[in-house]
């Protein structure tokens, strides 16, 4: 093996390295989630508690699960929970939504945060986990 070979080999096993480090675990996530459980249910049968219940959250618009009494700020966001927004407010609630009810400071870590979000992507408006 040359030394370029060696090299474009070793690039090649630290990207893929990278990729997988990277990568979001639902598992993790719902570790992750009982930090959010003293207000947040999800899953069938999930209610509003404190916070909303999260079932369906994905995809859905910011103040609109039926029966939750949100802040305006909330209401009006215009925000649609996508994971680019979902990563934004799991990061500092406050900074993407000024005026949030939700007091919980947010996740400092950027991996608790992608494995949370492929917690909450598992379950579809109907509770059920795909």
């Amino acid at each position: 093996m040359t030394n370029l070979q060696a090299y474009v080999l070793a690039v090649f096993l630290v990207a893929g390295s990278a990729g997988v480090a990277g990568a979001q675990d639902a598992a993790l996530g719902e570790k992750v989630f009982l930090k959010c459980k003293a207000c947040h249910q999800i899953g069938e049968g999930a209610k509003n508690a404190v916070g909303p219940a999260l079932t369906g959250i994905v995809g859905r618009t910011a103040g609109t699960y039926p029966g939750y009494t949100y802040s305006d700020a909330n209401k009006n966001s215009g925000v649609t929970w996508d994971v680019a927004a979902l990563k934004d407010y799991l990061k500092n609630p406050r900074a993407k939504i000024p005026g949030t009810k939700m007091i919980f400071p947010g996740l400092p870590k950027d991996e608790d945060i992608d494995n949370v979000i492929a917690y909450l992507k598992q379950f579809g408006a109907d509770g059920k986990k795909s």
